[in-house]
């Protein structure tokens, strides 16, 4: 069978996907685990929203299989506030749920799940399902990824003229034109559907087409002029902060960089938030990535 096609293959043998399990019942977190870890993934374990949150300070997983109903914070809640997390924001979640009715799968997906699968699970299902959103998450992700590090502001506007998703260097620079709202600006509202470049005081935007799903693509580059400093010349950052980004850009891991400065990873966490807001990025890549240019054109 094709491997592309079949639930069962394992991944490649340089890829080792990171799965976190979700769920407040033992026997059904066991009998996931017997499912993914033959499969090829390293499997994560949380039995509430609280532990599933401290999970996720120290890793990233590449997907999570998240139980709807659960004592305390539920499913959707969780959701939800992984969904607000910048730096969680790629990753794909699939609700396991034994509620069927329409409402639950609707507020599933409102709070930001891409699938579900019903209880009690079906292995070739669940493995079906991990493999596609992991592997279209991670595509995904490292498109995000060369965006931001190419420093382009990119723009996805949907029919309405709704921004349905831009990266951070396009949010700056529409930030005063926007003025909170969800739509863009007229003039460049008529960009999408009309020339391919036109001028907008200091920046230029360019009709890069249709991108699927009724949303048209616009670049928007900065007029010429002269050379500006760095992203990170002109972040500002903190000495704390500094610190924090260079061991970042050294491969180091939250609970790592914590030992190491002697701060908790949850506030590791929340300097990496300031880091990613002062550099305009969304990912650990991209900051670690910007840090370690900056630093070698210095040296």
């Amino acid at each position: 069978m094709n491997a592309m096609l079949d639930p069962f293959a394992r991944p490649e043998a340089d890829d080792h996907p990171v799965v976190l399990v979700v769920d407040d019942d033992p026997d059904s977190v066991a009998l996931l685990c017997r499912m993914l870890e033959p499969a090829g993934y390293t499997v994560l374990v949380a039995g509430d929203a609280d532990t599933a949150l401290e999970r996720l300070e120290l890793a990233v997983p590449d997907a999570i299989l998240l139980d709807a109903v659960m004592p305390g914070l539920s499913g959707f809640e969780l959701c939800r506030r992984i969904k607000a997390c910048a730096e969680l924001a790629h990753v794909p979640v699939v609700f396991m749920t034994g509620l069927a009715d329409t409402d639950s799968l609707v507020e599933g997906f409102a709070a930001g799940g891409v699938d579900y699968v019903v209880k009690p699970v079906r292995e070739p299902e669940v493995l079906a399902r991990l493999r596609t959103h992991a592997r279209n998450a991670r595509a995904a992700r490292l498109a995000r990824q060369a965006v931001d590090l190419a420093n382009l502001g990119v723009l996805l506007v949907d029919r309405q003229g709704r921004v349905a998703w831009c990266s951070p260097k396009a949010a700056a620079w529409l930030e005063g034109l926007l003025q909170g709202s969800a739509r863009v600006p007229e003039q460049l509202l008529r960009l999408a559907v009309g020339a391919s470049v036109q001028p907008a005081e200091s920046y230029t935007v360019r009709n890069m087409g249709s991108s699927g799903l009724g949303e048209t693509m616009l670049l928007i580059e900065p007029a010429a002029g002269p050379v500006a400093p760095s992203r990170l010349a002109r972040a500002a950052l903190t000495a704390r902060e500094t610190e924090v980004l260079s061991w970042v850009a050294k491969g180091k891991t939250n609970r790592d960089i914590g030992q190491i400065l002697g701060l908790s990873p949850r506030t590791v966490n929340k300097h990496l938030e300031h880091i990613f807001t002062k550099l305009g990025v969304e990912t650990r890549a991209a900051a670690a990535a910007l840090a370690s240019r900056h630093w070698a054109q210095e040296d």
